[in-house]
């Protein structure tokens, strides 16, 4: 979907007219019309008139393919498999940190098993 059929939809769910939002936006219905039907690209000042018309962000309008917005990541209910890829995912730096997240836990691990085992006896 495009911007100008995205614009289009939102105006006709929200039951106006094309007419009233060309004159509420400052455009004559003709270049109102280009803007719905693709032929024109509207410009930021229209894009900000829109979306205080419409009751939405700018970004709303700007995002026709109504890609919603990233959901959190939860690797607790992940497979082992599926958290190595996750963390293959990360740029370098951050990977880099989870490793030596990783190193200190299994260190510490490791000293409490040595002293569970040679000296709380």
């Amino acid at each position: 979907m495009t911007v100008g059929e995205k614009i289009k939809q939102i105006r006709k769910d929200k039951g106006l007219q094309q007419k009233a939002v060309a004159l509420e936006v400052g455009l004559d219905q003709s270049n109102y019309n280009k803007i719905e039907n693709g032929k024109r690209e509207p410009s930021v000042e229209v894009l900000q008139k829109l979306s205080g018309i419409f009751g939405i962000t700018v970004d709303e309008l700007l995002n026709p393919d109504d890609n919603k917005k990233p959901t959190p990541v939860t690797v607790e209910d992940k497979t082992v498999a599926e958290k190595i890829r996750l963390v293959e995912q990360l740029e370098e730096e951050d990977k880099n940190v989870i490793y030596k997240m990783l190193d200190t836990m299994l260190t510490k691990k490791k000293f409490q098993d040595f002293f569970q085992q040679n000296i709380a006896k």
